[in-house]
């Protein structure tokens, strides 16, 4: 548990060879998507089949290629002109950010100009000739804002303006509702959050108000959670979750919604929303009562609830825990983090002091017997009473027998601090002191976030620690913050002026670093 206090290519014959695979594997899939291009009834039709070239030319970058195939295809049949500027328009773009991926300079320095007037020509040609509420004219418009809003350039407000009434006014009627989404995907991407926001809203009612069934609105969700979307997937979610409270019975129910917590709960990799699945957590509970929650989904909302440091629900988690399966795999941990909640977050030493020494009196050793054995020496020795003190680090040494090193080494310090009648180090004695003394009780846990990444290691392997600081606005006076570190920092030394550093830890358990920033 992490827990704080906030005080205050290459050669001319390889691009030869690249040509000669298009024209040979993919000649008779070119054929037969020309052909079903030129006899598509309408324009719309053939949308997919140029999508499907597209592929087939980007995949090899080809895009000098695609360009001359598609201005080829305006000979053939005159009517694809508004498709042929789009799509020449499209392939410009990608293809000056290929060449700045590529660093191919030559032909972006030669040539780039001629790319950029022909990105804008083309898409104005294609915007010009379609309707306004076709889906081509709106990613026209989406294509040309990026290209000015990559440049930098004058008509960036212009172009974003053009592209939000256009897609607001085909949100009105549109069926096809893609389009919406993806101009949504990239306002966020480019930090237009508020633009974002506001169609990712008219996505998720068009979704919602639909005749779409639940197993449907739970895939759209879930594609969307899958992708990051975490907002727009809550949103779907939601409604998901209102329809099946209807339609379901209980035992039917109770099952979605563990697997919805158990996907947003909080872990190191993928998405994850540790608030929300939280709120999925009290439904269950409305629901099903708190019987459904099994150990493991009990552990998990304890976890969950601690990573969000909503730590005196997690506390009363970690106890239920404990008392409905007092031999469970998880109780040291959850007895050990309830005894450091009761100590450092609520200031109340006796009760921590009660669960560190039940855990310390044990005769199976854990690593939270070893680190219970630690703060209870800890905090006697903050108390100056070094006998007792002294006596649980010697209890703690002998108990280890060569292993929980970090630990061990953490006690022989704190020994020689008493042998030396020295005072705790610095660092450490100022963590206690704001922790525990009551005149320091205003400062604020909520402003000082600290993350570890991965949260669980293996052991020997890196992880990062990083501290954030929330601080009040100071005009124009810039705030130079000092870090002070303490407790299980693997070894690592991070200065007072790093505000975050790498460690690694060669022995397993729970982990309490302290840190006072101010």
């Amino acid at each position: 548990m992490i827990k704080f206090r906030h005080w205050i290519l290459i050669g001319y014959w390889i691009l030869i060879i690249g040509i000669c695979p298009l024209f040979a594997q993919d000649s008779n899939k070119l054929v037969a998507l020309t052909k079903q291009i030129i006899e598509a009834k309408t324009n719309a039709d053939s949308y997919p089949y140029f999508e499907e070239l597209k592929e087939l030319y980007f995949k090899e970058n080809k895009y000098n290629e695609f360009a001359e195939f598609l201005k080829s295809l305006v000979n053939k049949k005159k009517a694809l002109e508004p498709i042929v500027n789009y799509y020449v328009g499209f392939t410009r773009y990608h293809q000056l950010k290929y060449l700045e991926e590529a660093q191919n300079w030559d032909e972006y320095f030669s040539l780039g100009n001629a790319y950029r007037d022909e990105i804008t020509q083309s898409l104005q040609k294609s915007i010009s000739s379609l309707e306004p509420l076709d889906t081509l004219s709106v990613y026209s418009r989406l294509i040309l804002w990026k290209f000015h809003r990559d440049q930098q350039d004058a008509l960036t407000e212009s172009a974003l303006s053009d592209l939000m009434n256009s897609i607001l006014d085909f949100a009105l009627v549109a069926k096809n509702l893609m389009p919406i989404k993806e101009v949504a995907v990239e306002f966020s991407s480019y930090g237009e959050k508020a633009k974002a926001r506001e169609l990712y809203r008219i996505y998720a009612d068009k979704i919602v108000t639909s005749q779409i069934e639940e197993g449907e609105l739970s895939k759209i969700a879930s594609d969307l959670y899958k992708e990051g979307n975490l907002d727009l997937s809550e949103n779907i979610y939601d409604v998901y979750i209102e329809r099946i409270q209807k339609a379901y019975p209980k035992e039917k129910l109770l099952p979605a919604l563990i697997a919805l917590a158990r996907d947003f709960s909080y872990k190191d990799q993928g998405p994850k929303d540790p608030l929300y699945a939280e709120k999925i957590f009290k439904k269950i509970e409305e629901i099903g009562t708190k019987d459904v929650f099994g150990e493991e989904l009990i552990y998990l909302r304890a976890f969950n609830l601690e990573k969000i440091k909503e730590y005196l629900p997690a506390k009363e988690v970690y106890a239920d825990l404990v008392a409905r399966f007092p031999k469970s795999a998880y109780a040291d941990e959850a007895n050990f983090k309830i005894g450091i909640i009761h100590t450092y977050v609520s200031r109340d030493i006796k009760s921590g002091r009660s669960y560190f020494q039940e855990l310390a009196k044990k005769e199976f050793v854990s690593p939270q017997v070893i680190s219970s054995l630690y703060q209870l020496g800890l905090l006697s020795q903050w108390e100056e009473d070094s006998v007792v003190a002294k006596d649980y680090y010697d209890k703690l040494i002998e108990r280890a027998k060569g292993d929980f090193q970090e630990t061990v080494i953490l006690a022989k310090a704190r020994l020689k601090e008493i042998d030396e009648a020295m005072p705790i180090e610095y660092n450490l004695k100022t963590f206690l002191d704001v922790s525990l003394k009551e005149e320091y009780a205003m400062f604020d846990m909520a402003k000082l976030d600290l993350r570890a990444s991965p949260y669980r290691v293996n052991k020997n392997e890196g992880v990062k620690i990083t501290a954030t600081a929330y601080t009040a606005e100071s005009g124009c006076m810039q705030i130079e913050l000092e870090y002070l570190w303490s407790g299980d920092l693997g070894g690592a030394k991070p200065a007072s002026t790093e505000s975050s550093f790498s460690t690694q830890y060669p022995h397993s358990g729970t982990k309490v670093l302290n840190l006072v920033a101010g």
